[in-house]
């Protein structure tokens, strides 16, 4: 899986032809332990879990 960035311990990452999972473009994300899908067009997550926001990071 290709990574595209990484910032505050975040992975994201993009598989080129992964269109069988979802519907939607889509780029995946790890933080920890966790591990989700997530929708370009609105952020909406797509499969799996992501914490929420934590303003305190910044």
């Amino acid at each position: 899986m290709p990574v595209i960035s990484m910032f505050f311990g975040i992975i994201v990452a993009i598989y080129y032809e992964d269109t069988g999972r979802h519907n939607k473009p889509h780029i995946h994300v790890r933080y920890q332990e966790n591990k989700a899908s997530i929708c370009i067009e609105d952020g909406s997550v797509l499969a799996g879990v992501f914490p929420p926001n934590n303003c305190d990071l910044l």
